[in-house]
C-alpha cells in the first residue's frame, strides 16, 4: 500500500523502502530474517516517533490524503446501508452522505461528512465543505429518525462549512444553528465521532449528541490553525505556533470535558489500517448505543441538556 508519508515520517519511509527492497530480492532464510528485524526496528521507530508528535503533526495526521472518510467506515462498520439524498429544495448535498443503515441488526441513520479521495470527487463533494443545502439534507434525516425511533450516528471530518458568498446568500449559519438547535431536542439517542477535522461550526451542525467521541489523530477547534494564524499573526506560516495554542489535539480535548472518549488508532494510525480502526470505532458505538438505548427518552434528552451546559465548566 502506498502510504504517502508526512515530513516527520521519513525515517520511517526510509526503513519502509529497505523492507520493501529485500521483499522483492527473494525469500531465502538469510533475507527473511533480515525483513525480521527491519519490521521490528520499523515499529519501534513508529512508536517513538509517534509518542512525541505535536499538535501541527497530529493536524497533519488528520488531514492525511489516505486517512478512513467517512463512506470507508459505513461500509466497513455498517450493512444494508441505504444512501438518501437532497434538501428537497435545491441540491443533493454531496458534502454530507447520509443514510438507513442496520448496525449489528439494529436499523439506524448514519450521517457523515465526506471529502471524497480522487481529484473530480473531491471536487464533487466540495472538499467536505457543506454548504446550506447539505446540512438542511442531514436535517431532514434527523428529523426522518426521531419519527422512526432510528439512533442516529454521525461521522465529522470537515475543515469548516463553505465559506463562499452563495452560501452566504442561502443563509448558511440559520442552517448550522438549526441543526444545533434541533439536533439538542431531538428524542433518540445521538453518538458523534470526529474521525478527521472536527472544523468550526461545520463540524457542530451534526456534533451535538448524547456521546462525542474522537480518534486519537483527529482535531477538533473553532478555526483551522491557518485561519487562526492569519488572524493573529497575518500570516497562515504561523499554523504550527498556532495549532499549539489552540489545544485542538484530542488529549487536550478530553481534558476540558469536551468530549467522551477517545478512540486509540493503530500503530502509524488510522490511515495504515482501515479495518482495525473501523473495528475499534464499531465496539464502542456498541456499547455507548447499548447504554443510550437503555434510558428513558426524559433521562436522554436531560443528560443531554446537562451535558450542552456543562461545556466550559472545566476549563
Amino acid at each position: 500500500m502506498y502510504i504517502n508519508f508526512l515530513d516527520f515520517e521519513q525515517p520511517i519511509a526510509e526503513l519502509e523502502a529497505k523492507i520493501q527492497e529485500l521483499r522483492m530480492v527473494g525469500t531465502e532464510a538469510d533475507i527473511n530474517e533480515e525483513i525480521s528485524r527491519l519490521e521490528k526496528k520499523c515499529n519501534q521507530l513508529i512508536k517513538e516517533r509517534y509518542s512525541k508528535l505535536n499538535a501541527w503533526q497530529v493536524t497533519q495526521l488528520a488531514r492525511h490524503a489516505f486517512r478512513p472518510h467517512s463512506l470507508d467506515y459505513i461500509s466497513r462498520i455498517f450493512t444494508e446501508f441505504d444512501e438518501l439524498s437532497g434538501d428537497r429544495m435545491l441540491s443533493a448535498g454531496p458534502s454530507i452522505v447520509a443514510g438507513i443503515a442496520r448496525f449489528e441488526g439494529m436499523p439506524v441513520m448514519v450521517i457523515g461528512h465526506e471529502k471524497g479521495r480522487k481529484t473530480q470527487e473531491k471536487i464533487e463533494r466540495n472538499f467536505g465543505m457543506p454548504n446550506p443545502e447539505d446540512y438542511r439534507k442531514a436535517l431532514r434525516l434527523m428529523r426522518m429518525a426521531e419519527r422512526f425511533k432510528l439512533p442516529i450516528i454521525t461521522f465529522i471530518d470537515t475543515p469548516g462549512a463553505y465559506p463562499g458568498i452563495g452560501a452566504e446568500e442561502r443563509n448558511q449559519s440559520e442552517a448550522i444553528a438549526r441543526n444545533l438547535f434541533v439536533l439538542s431536542r431531538l428524542k433518540t439517542p445521538i453518538i458523534c465521532t470526529v474521525i478527521g477535522e472536527g472544523g468550526s461550526g461545520g463540524a457542530l451542525a451534526i456534533g451535538v449528541g448524547d456521546r462525542v467521541n474522537m480518534l486519537q489523530y483527529s482535531i477538533y477547534s473553532v478555526i483551522s490553525p491557518e485561519g487562526c494564524a492569519s488572524i493573529l499573526w497575518k500570516s497562515a506560516e504561523k499554523a504550527s505556533e498556532a495549532a499549539e495554542a489552540m489545544n485542538l489535539t484530542a488529549d487536550k480535548i478530553i481534558k476540558l470535558g469536551l468530549v467522551d472518549t477517545v478512540i486509540p488508532e493503530p500503530l502509524g494510525g488510522a490511515h495504515r489500517h482501515y479495518d482495525i480502526m473501523a473495528q475499534s470505532i464499531k465496539q464502542v458505538l456498541l456499547k455507548q448505543l447499548t447504554e443510550l438505548q437503555s434510558l428513558p427518552i426524559t433521562s436522554l434528552l436531560e443528560q443531554r441538556y446537562q451535558r450542552i451546559m456543562a461545556y466550559g465548566l472545566s476549563a
